[in-house]
């Protein structure tokens, strides 16, 4: 089984987000991908795209430390973050993905961020999503 978590950046949404794909990855033997999308890097982002790149890293760490086989990805492929997560579960053959979804207003819990609402209908498996 391959469990897909879309990360934003160590949020407490992420972790929270995280810590319940984990628990997904033990109980079924799966291997967990953690993927941050962007859709482009400038020169400017470089600074930020270190940081992430090492926080991947150190999260990989951590999770295999658990016991638990891990990839993490950084994906600068052009195309919206939702559009890319889900291409990206189709690319790996993922059989879950895990979503965080922030409520911001009234209207906001009626409708989900647009590439939250992208991935849960787009996505080929189940997506889980967490607020």
């Amino acid at each position: 089984m391959n469990i897909l978590v879309a990360y934003k950046g160590g949020t407490d949404l992420d972790k929270t987000v995280l810590a319940l794909a984990k628990k997904h990855a033990k109980a079924f033997n799966a291997r967990l991908y953690v993927a941050t999308s962007m859709e482009t890097a400038s020169s400017r982002e470089m600074d930020e795209l270190d940081r992430i790149k090492s926080h991947l890293e150190y999260l990989k760490e951590a999770i295999e430390k658990e016991g638990i086989s891990c990839e993490t990805h950084l994906l600068i492929r052009g195309i919206a973050p939702g559009e890319d997560i889900v291409e990206f579960a189709n690319d790996q053959k993922i059989d879950e993905i895990f979503i965080g979804i922030v409520k911001k207003s009234k209207v906001g819990k009626l409708l989900f961020g647009s590439n939250a609402q992208y991935i849960i209908l787009e996505a080929p498996c189940p997506v889980v999503s967490i607020k």
